[in-house]
């Protein structure tokens, strides 16, 4: 296929506004597929067979991410009846990776005790208002002064709210690191705190807080504060909402509690005599 054809492809995804390693992951799904057919005609036998073959290689969701990358470029093509569907996965009712609250509060205890405020404040941020590890730069000391952090990312505003008793902490922080403006998490250079940066640090705590270091990672926080919410508030909705979701089947995946939670209420109910 033409390299233009490919370009054209690229310019139509930023035009979409989709985020840059998406871009990139897109074309490198597509360009997977254009190998597999090499100079052939797309038909809808062939996209199958790339289907087929990609099931061999990879587990089902991995196959669906390169699945729906594929459609999106058959799509971009015209040719949406060569689209193929994704393999059926059967949703998970619990995972042994979710970060449980007594091991959140063990780890911000560890930042506590190992004198690294910055990491306590940066955790408590996310497990206490649900923020995305990439949104930490919009919580700036004017947005904590004023009450509550608005987040704009691909033309969407939503405000997080954050925590009444997590506002003194992160100004007295603020003012005790001479940051009289804008974010607050930055590194001694004066840079914004990246995923790296906190995946780190929050690895360094493990051993001491004993906590499994395959659960601790920055998402896992806004998990927790999902769960944390929804079984006060048991409204999927709202939840949808305070987590910036579109889709409420995404909010689904974030609920999904822990092995021990689900064997404590089947061992509950009384049918073993």
């Amino acid at each position: 296929m033409d390299a233009s054809i490919l370009q054209q492809y690229e310019h139509w995804l930023r035009e979409d506004e989709k985020a840059e390693k998406t871009v990139e992951k897109y074309l490198r799904d597509v360009k997977k597929f254009l190998a597999h057919i090499k100079e052939e005609t797309i038909i809808k036998e062939r996209v199958i067979s790339f289907k087929e073959e990609l099931r061999k290689q990879y587990q089902p969701v991995s196959a669906n991410s390169i699945i729906a990358a594929v459609n999106s470029f058959l799509g971009f093509l015209g040719l949406t009846e060569c689209r193929v569907k994704q393999y059926k996965i059967q949703k998970k009712m619990y995972s042994n990776k979710e970060l449980t609250k007594e091991e959140y509060i063990r780890l911000v205890e560890t930042a506590g005790k190992k004198k690294n405020q910055r990491l306590s404040l940066v955790i408590q941020a996310m497990g206490g208002s649900g923020i995305r590890v990439s949104e930490l730069a919009f919580i700036t000391v004017e947005a904590v002064r004023d009450g509550d952090v608005e987040v704009t990312l691909k033309n969407k505003t939503r405000t997080v709210f954050l925590p009444q008793n997590l506002k003194e902490p992160l100004l007295n922080y603020a003012k005790a690191e001479k940051i009289s403006s804008g974010p607050i998490f930055i590194t001694k250079t004066g840079k914004t705190l990246n995923r790296s940066n906190i995946w780190k640090e929050m690895k360094s705590l493990c051993e001491e807080a004993k906590v499994d270091a395959g659960k601790v990672f920055p998402h896992n926080l806004r998990h927790l504060f999902a769960r944390a919410f929804f079984g006060i508030e048991k409204d999927i909705v709202k939840l949808a909402d305070l987590l910036g979701h579109s889709n409420i089947e995404t909010t689904r995946i974030y609920l999904i509690e822990t092995g021990t939670y689900h064997e404590k209420i089947i061992n509950q109910m009384g049918l073993i005599l």
